[in-house]
């Protein structure tokens, strides 16, 4: 029998080699990869709590993350982000992707977001002081609660089921990360970051948005990569992959 990490890189392999960026896998090979991951806990990957990524460490800001690599290929990429308690990622997207996350262990609050499609010409009538800035576009919550492991994969599509998050770990935490296709600057699939303004910064036409549903959007800003926010690379040390 396949170890999980083996059987959830055969799998992706099977699922994401004939999938273009932005096409959603079948339902069907949805549920495969969801099925794996649901399954999987820190001991498939290697992982135990008290490993030196996951301590707290005294200094200003937020703590830093650590990535293991397991995979990538044009295709997917398999990874895991380690999160000391307090640690974030910070709000970006992933353009063109279909993304699975499990959480392993520990309690992450995630907040999220897709786009809210507005008319073209809702800004054409408005006098331009109070149109939204260029770069400003109107995004509804998906998801703002927090995640205790043993929980369910987390799914996010191209344009739908929050393609834009941030992870905030309330304890430490490890989430497994499975990306079909993976980030390519060179093929226009760039990370962004994004923060975030009240619904009420801007009064520019909006009116496609329905009143009871204002109160779940916010206007998304792209920014640098925060400066505070660092990623240092280890070893991943568990189970084969291939």
């Amino acid at each position: 029998m396949p170890n999980a990490v083996r059987k959830l890189f055969r799998t992706c392999n099977e699922v994401f080699t004939t999938c273009e960026a932005g096409t959603v896998p079948s339902p069907g090979d949805i549920e495969r990869l969801r099925v794996i991951l649901d399954s999987m806990g820190p001991a498939d990957v290697g992982l135990t709590s008290d490993m030196p990524y996951f301590r707290t460490i005294d200094s200003e800001g937020s703590p830093p993350v650590t990535y293991l690599h397991l995979y990538e290929s044009e295709k997917f990429s398999i990874g895991i982000f380690c999160l000391p308690p307090s640690a974030i990622i910070p709000l970006h997207n992933h353009p063109g992707m279909t993304v699975f996350s499990k959480l392993l262990f520990g309690s992450m609050h995630i907040k999220s977001y897709d786009w809210v499609e507005l008319s073209r010409n809702a800004n054409e009538n408005l006098d331009p002081s109070q149109a939204q800035p260029i770069g400003v576009r109107l995004a509804e919550v998906k998801v703002d609660c927090v995640f205790n492991a043993p929980c369910n994969t987390s799914i996010l599509y191209p344009a739908d089921g929050g393609n834009m998050h941030c992870f905030t770990a309330m304890t430490s935490c490890a989430v497994l990360d499975v990306l079909g296709p993976p980030y390519s600057d060179s093929e226009g699939r760039h990370c962004t970051y994004y923060q975030h303004f009240p619904y009420k910064s801007f009064p520019g036409d909006v009116s496609s948005v329905a009143e009871n549903e204002r109160e779940g959007c916010v206007w998304l800003e792209e920014r640098e990569k925060p400066d505070n926010f660092n990623v240092v690379g280890a070893l991943y040390r568990g189970p084969k992959v291939r």
